[in-house]
């Protein structure tokens, strides 16, 4: 985690951006603090926007309720870190996916597959974030396929891959989307390797693999 001084730069960053009306800051906003959550850009823009609430964006950013429990996280955390290594860790992974309709794909990852919007880009969208549970996937729009479709179901090129914790839980999740007509480019199947998975493809063809243990 970066160190206090370093956390107090990215809040007064966002906060000079929102002032400066700089677009992406408003995504970031909007994804962060829930009573920004059903504002347009231009809304969060033009909205009181202080140094507490860019605090409060940093906490929430790097997982914590509030700037006071990220300067007592941060301390511990700086503590130990110095005890054990100055490795920097990586919290998280974001799989991007290609789409033809930003709208079009966010429906489907909502009413088909359980994910939330977690923001929209551009007027009109042109990137996006879903959310459900612990997986994140960004969606950017584009005006043409990137990969030949036939090439990609041939040797199964996967977009993204999404696990679970147990054995139940993967086959729940198959019979949930098998319950929402979903399309289902491989059935639930145990691998040699010891886990169970099935594989989605969206609607623009994106291979979603989902995939937990066998037993």
């Amino acid at each position: 985690m970066p160190n206090l001084e370093n956390l107090r730069k990215q809040a007064k960053l966002s906060l000079r951006r929102h002032r400066d009306r700089y677009h992406p800051v408003a995504a970031q906003i909007r994804s962060g603090l829930s009573r920004f959550s059903q504002m347009t850009d231009s809304e969060i823009l033009a909205h009181s926007f202080k140094l507490g609430d860019a605090q409060e964006l940093v906490a929430r950013q790097h997982g914590f309720e509030s700037w006071q429990a990220l300067k007592t996280g941060s301390l511990t955390m700086t503590n130990r870190a110095d005890v054990q290594s100055t490795r920097p860790f990586i919290t998280a992974a974001e799989p991007q996916l290609f789409v033809a309709d930003i709208n079009a794909a966010c429906d489907f990852f909502v009413g088909k597959l359980g994910f939330t919007v977690a923001f929209t880009y551009g007027e009109p969208p042109f990137y996006a974030q879903v959310a459900r549970d612990g997986a994140k996937l960004n969606l950017r729009c584009v005006a043409a396929p990137l990969i030949d479709g036939a090439l990609r179901d041939r040797e199964q090129l996967l977009a993204a891959s999404l696990t679970v914790a147990s054995a139940n839980e993967i086959k729940a999740l198959f019979l949930e989307f098998q319950a929402a007509d979903v399309n289902l480019f491989q059935t639930l199947k145990r691998q040699p390797w010891g886990a169970r998975d099935f594989i989605v493809k969206d609607p623009d063809g994106n291979l979603l693999l989902f995939a937990g243990p066998a037993e």
